[in-house]
């Protein structure tokens, strides 16, 4: 059956363009290429892109598997023998066609992932490059079963057909850079709203949460005596352990301030106000715990210690986009977050690293004891704090 490959391309500029997860989109093309009579037993896109903890990101296909994987490498994968020497860094690096049919493979000269291919059955590879807006270049590659593997027709028409792709698979780059550049600065939540338009000024929302606020300790002598490097690594360890006990517990960091932490647990859906309660100070006792043996391994190597005070609050928060006409924050403000802040300046002064007001103590599952009636900067009254009976 000879390869149609118009009716693949219609596709391409049909109703694939309104499909939005990359996954799928390499899953529905193999398969249109099979039915419109391609030989393809394998479907590879892949491209290099912006992320902080990964270099690169491809979907990979196979007529055998429901449906298509995600592969995220990390930075250091151009230096590993995996990519070294492969076709993906031939055809990425140099923009030109790789071409191998697998009965002429020769040890010593060919990866070794093309023997892995040939042992499957594979008996063609073919990897032809697709030319980014901005001059990356992304491979698209193909392999087949088919006996004498692929005719010089169908590599002609493939490599056409890949330049219809590219502009498509460029966009599922675009939106993921998107995505990944508001995850990273602004957090989830935030980007999400981005993403969804609510981009105007004086936009916003009241939200009920959980809300944390820490500092960490003797910030300022560490900022005198730790030079620049140690000073970073300090504080990106410190970040680190937060924000992965707290995002594993569905909270989001909404901002840094310096040495500090925002944090809320949103009660949404079918959470309550007790289920936030407890996620925000589980998570702070998974950060206590996580630091402690950071503590232990920056002792050893004499490093000094990091140590943090954690205030918790239960209110209505206002979450909304502010700033100037043009450069807008999304942010939570309210007499609730000042009032988380002024919780954890109390913990230097009582000696206890973790407070919370009565409203999260009322909340909360765990048993709690009364610190007494205190007064807060900028708070009028006194009002009464609470620590967790087995303290972190």
């Amino acid at each position: 059956m000879a390869w149609t490959r118009d009716s693949t391309v219609a596709w391409l500029f049909g109703d694939a363009r309104s499909i939005r997860d990359g996954k799928r989109f390499v899953e529905q093309l193999g398969r249109r290429m099979i039915e419109s009579g391609f030989p393809l037993c394998r479907l590879r896109l892949g491209c290099r892109i912006i992320h902080p903890l990964f270099g690169g990101l491809s979907f990979a296909w196979s007529v055998d598997q429901e449906g298509a994987t995600e592969v995220q490498p990390d930075h250091g994968y151009r230096d590993r023998e995996a990519y070294i020497g492969s076709p993906l860094q031939h055809v990425s690096e140099t923009g030109e066609r790789f071409r191998r049919r697998t009965p002429e493979l020769v040890d010593g000269r060919d990866h070794r992932v093309l023997f892995t291919l040939a042992a499957q059955g594979v008996t063609d590879y073919l990897g032809v490059p697709m030319r980014m807006s901005d001059g990356r270049v992304a491979p698209f590659v193909v392999a087949t079963k088919a006996d004498g593997g692929f005719t010089d027709q169908e590599v002609a028409e493939c490599e056409e057909l890949a330049s219809y792709v590219a502009p498509v698979f460029e966009t599922f780059i675009v939106r993921r850079l998107a995505r990944t550049i508001l995850n990273t600065y602004v957090g989830p939540r935030t980007g999400e709203r981005v993403l969804s338009g609510q981009i105007k000024r004086g936009d916003g929302e009241l939200i009920n949460a959980a809300i944390w606020f820490s500092d960490l300790r003797d910030f300022t002598p560490l900022t005198e005596n730790l030079e620049p490097q140690a000073l970073l690594d300090l504080l990106n360890a410190y970040f680190e352990t937060v924000s992965d006990a707290v995002t594993a517990r569905g909270g989001e960091v909404l901002r840094f301030i310096g040495d500090a932490m925002l944090i809320v647990f949103p009660v949404e859906g079918a959470s309550s106000e007790n289920q936030a309660c407890d996620a925000a100070l589980d998570a702070a006792d998974d950060a206590f715990s996580g630091l402690a043996a950071l503590n232990r391994r920056r002792t050893r190597s004499q490093r000094p210690t990091i140590s943090f005070g954690v205030g918790l609050h239960l209110g209505e928060v206002i979450y909304g986009n502010v700033g100037a006409r043009e450069r807008l924050d999304f942010t939570v403000m309210g007499p609730a977050v000042n009032r988380t802040a002024r919780l954890e300046s109390l913990t230097k002064e009582l000696g206890t690293p973790l407070l919370m007001s009565s409203q999260f103590a009322q909340s909360v599952s765990v048993e709690t004891r009364s610190l007494g009636r205190r007064a807060m900067k900028g708070v009028a009254g006194r009002h009464e704090v609470f620590a967790p009976i087995s303290a972190p």
